[in-house]
């Protein structure tokens, strides 16, 4: 079986000027309350670690990491073998690497509030897979148990946590294969024999032990006795009164970050107990660290660290945390004095300095005058510092990205003083663009290409652009690096904050992924020309397989303004004879090729993104008829059914509760979006309405819904929604009504057309439905199970049509697969033969 990830390129990709949709971020590095620096200093004085481990963003217990991290002050770390690429999407359209990059910086956002950090492996995301053993015939077992190794060897935590058993009891294929892979890694992990290449950077670990983290013993028939008799259980649902909430508070904070996945939660006061088993290693009997010392005693030499420590924490003032400085000052000496090679003295080092300067309050960024430029160019940053306390601090020197060497300043910085300093630098003309480092190379299979071995696990890229800052306090001198951002005001948001970028000179982007040709006839494919520096002359041409032509065959841009852009229209035509190509967009601008569109992804919650994908499109040329033309279309959580629709020539009006208030008579069909029975509220009011427009001769499809609709009843007859689905993208389709006007007008469907799908076949499929009324089209199933009938249900109600289906026509149509939009062609145009 050999699944086709979903190309993003294939989608919408618009460039998004929405800057005040972008997260309002605080400073890179945000100032900490006293409370918060006292939780913080309390910390130092532990030095356990644990290594949670799971398949997905969302997977991780929130309340288990906020629990590590903020009540046991261990380092906390949460590995997610996948970024999410393959899940449904409930605040946009965005879909495969694209919601990996929204998923990602949600679980960025969650980690700030539970205080864990993120890591992530090479897999990708490629949909549900109900089988350890699917999951791994597309991602290589040998690179993602690497990874986990990598991993464990690189935070060398004591103590490994699983969210689910290597089994089937674990459900979706790729949970049992983050426990499989993480029970593997355990014991490769101390074997210097395994992976030896990454000996290079890191040194062979072994973590005490593994557990599997259960909310219940989860024991049934089939357990095994040893598994009954080895857990522990842990309440874990205790209060902070240092920061002043519940660590089940804490963690719906956390998970509440999952926006797009619509996982906003109400915290649940009170006690929560939490069950974990014993899986390999030497078996806990009270608690998670039995045989770990988690204190000072396992650093040898290092009991005045620990009795500093001590003191610092009894002597804190909560109204002056600047007097902690001079205790923090002797830990830190202390610190350069035991073994530097330690993980923990690393780890202490960088601990102990930012605490440092939050007592000494010390606030200091660099903000480019402009979010983005291009490598080679001079750009204006402006660099501000201010102390609030009354310690002295002197900044000796700073060091910015375009300049070789430090400038010297030893400036004794006044209480509350902002000093600022405008500056032009050049940036490096090899500086990269700033494209997530997992997608600089194009997928292999079920696995993002990454050239450097020191790159894996970090979850976005580190930063390109920078300033050193050098600070001398109490004798002791601190260099600290900052990331350039740029930050600006917005009349209703306020002070927003917007990553740095380095983007190309040019970038084109074709504003629809898929044009479908039905005929000889062309087609214009509009492409975007962007200058992301002033005064850019070049030109842009759409780049062809053979026997396909273009008019004009290029064209001429000229910019002044960074930012300027402007449309570009080629009359495609295709050949005779069915194919499918890809169309690139190139421009050249002072005999250098570029070929990156650009999109940005912004949403109120995350950090603004933008990625660089590969300028292109795809091209079939299909015989695709439809006779239904005029559409209405209900959005539900976000696809680009609607622009599949206008690509075969279909007017498409998008219906909201306005739209349906009117008369929906004119309309040949109404396609109801993904998941809109479950999003839109406002349906319950117009679902008779909606019937009554079936009964009366229109044609309804309504797509995959999950049960807990917002309505009695999503049909005209009963429908009952299960979970069951058909995860094998090349799964046989079997025709149960081969004679069914939807498998033969004005399409003939065939078995060619359930060819090239992507990622599944479909889901949510129907459980159970009124036989009388309605016709199941379609018998399929994976490798294995039994036949599923639910995918496709069809019913004439009145002089109408009636459609429900699981079937994933959001992934398809945007992806290009011909034999979808065929099947698609025939639904709408059931009530127009």
């Amino acid at each position: 079986m050999l699944k086709r990830n979903l190309n993003p390129n294939m989608q919408r990709t618009f460039t998004i000027f929405l800057l005040v949709l972008s997260l309002k971020l605080s400073a890179q590095v945000p100032s900490l309350s006293s409370s918060e620096i006292f939780q913080n200093i309390k910390k130092l004085n532990v030095l356990g670690s644990v290594l949670y481990i799971a398949a997905h963003p969302d997977d991780e217990n929130t309340l288990m990491l906020s629990y590590l991290s903020k009540d046991q002050l261990v380092r906390t770390g949460y590995l997610s073998l996948t970024r999410g690429d393959g899940g449904q999407n409930l605040i946009g359209a965005e879909q495969g690497y694209n919601i990996g990059v929204i998923r990602t910086q949600e679980l960025l956002g969650a980690r700030k509030i539970d205080g864990a950090q993120q890591f992530f492996s090479r897999a990708y995301d490629f949909g549900f897979s109900k089988t350890r053993e699917e999951t791994l015939t597309f991602w290589d077992k040998d690179k993602i148990l690497g990874d986990v190794v990598w991993m464990i060897r690189k935070f060398r935590p004591d103590v490994i946590i699983t969210r689910f058993p290597p089994d089937p009891r674990a459900g979706h294929g790729h949970h049992q294969t983050s426990a499989y892979l993480a029970e593997e890694g355990f014991a490769l992990a101390a074997d210097p024999k395994s992976y030896p290449d990454q000996l290079k950077f890191v040194k062979p670990w072994q973590a005490k032990r593994l557990v599997w983290n259960s909310y219940t013993p989860n024991f049934t028939n089939d357990t095994p006795t040893e598994e009954k008799s080895s857990y522990i259980s842990i309440e874990i649902g205790g209060y902070n009164s240092i920061l002043g909430k519940s660590y089940t508070e804490i963690a719906a904070e956390s998970r509440s970050q999952h926006k797009s996945q619509g996982f906003g939660s109400s915290p649940q006061r009170g006690k929560r107990t939490d069950y974990f088993l014993h899986k390999v290693g030497q078996k806990a009997e009270k608690g998670l660290f039995d045989g770990v010392d988690i204190s000072w005693k396992r650093i040898k030499g290092s009991e005045k660290t620990q009795a500093l420590i001590s003191q610092t924490i009894k002597s804190f003032s909560v109204s002056n945390p600047s007097a902690s400085i001079p205790d923090l000052l002797k830990v830190h000496a202390e610190l350069l004095r035991l073994d530097s090679a330690n993980m923990y003295m690393k780890a202490k080092k960088e601990e102990v300095q930012d605490l440092i300067l939050q007592c000494a309050g010390l606030w200091f960024e660099t903000n480019p005058d402009d979010y983005s430029a291009v490598a080679g160019d001079k750009t204006s940053i402006r660099v501000s510092i201010t102390k609030r306390s009354n310690f002295p601090v002197k900044l000796l020197s700073m060091r910015y990205t375009g300049i070789a060497s430090d400038t010297t300043l030893n400036l004794n910085l006044d209480p509350n003083n902002l000093y600022t300093y405008p500056i032009n630098t050049t940036l490096p003309a090899d500086l990269k663009i700033s494209q997530p480092y997992w997608l600089e190379k194009p997928l292999d299979k079920g696995i993002f290409q990454i050239d450097n071995q020191q790159d894996i696990g970090f979850p976005e890229n580190r930063p390109g652009t920078k300033t050193m800052f050098r600070f001398e306090i109490g004798g002791q001198t601190f260099t600290v690096s900052r990331p350039w951002i740029y930050k600006f005001a917005d009349p209703a948001e306020g002070e927003i904050y917007r990553p740095f970028e380095i983007r190309p000179a040019i970038t084109a982007t074709i504003t629809e992924p898929v044009y479908i040709f039905p005929t000889m006839e062309p087609k214009n494919v509009t492409m975007l020309v962007q200058a992301q520096r002033q005064n850019v002359k070049g030109s842009i041409r759409p780049q062809l397989a053979a026997g396909w032509k273009s008019v004009p065959e290029s064209a001429e841009f000229q910019f002044t303004n960074k930012y300027q852009q402007q449309y570009f229209t080629f009359a495609i035509t295709p050949p005779t004879g069915n194919q499918e190509v890809t169309l690139k967009a190139i421009a050249t601008v002072e005999g250098k090729t570029f070929d990156k569109s650009i999109k940005t992804i912004a949403y109120h919650h995350i950090p603004s993104q933008t990625i660089f994908p590969t300028a292109e499109a795809r091209l079939a040329k299909v015989d695709v008829k439809v006779t239904a033309k005029n559409i209405g279309y209900i959005a539900g959580a976000g696809d680009d059914v609607p622009t599949a629709l206008r690509q075969m020539d279909c007017q498409v009006t998008m219906l909201n509760e306005a739209g349906l208030s009117k008369d929906l008579a004119g309309y040949d069909a109404i396609v109801v979006g993904v998941r809109a029975y479950n999003t839109e509220g406002y349906l319950a009011n117009y679902q008779e309405k909606l019937m009554d427009y079936v009964k009366n001769g229109g044609t309804m499809i309504v797509q995959y819904t999950i049960p807990g609709q917002k309505v009695k009843q999503i049909g005209p007859f009963n429908i009952e929604l299960g979970r069951d689905r058909i995860t094998e993208e090349d799964a046989e389709m079997r025709p149960l009504i081969p004679e069914s006007p939807l498998l033969n007008y004005p399409n003939k469907i065939t078995e060619k057309d359930f060819q090239g799908w992507i990622q599944e076949r479909g889901l949510y499929f129907a459980s159970n439905w009124d036989k009388k009324n309605y016709q199941a089209l379609f018998s399929g199933n994976d490798k294995g199970e039994s036949p599923k009938e639910g995918s496709v249900l069809y019913a004439q109600y009145g002089k109408g049509h009636y459609i429900y289906t699981g079937l994933s026509f959001f992934r398809e149509l945007p992806a290009g697969v011909t034999g979808a939009y065929r099947l698609f062609a025939n639904m709408i145009s059931v009530g127009k033969k």
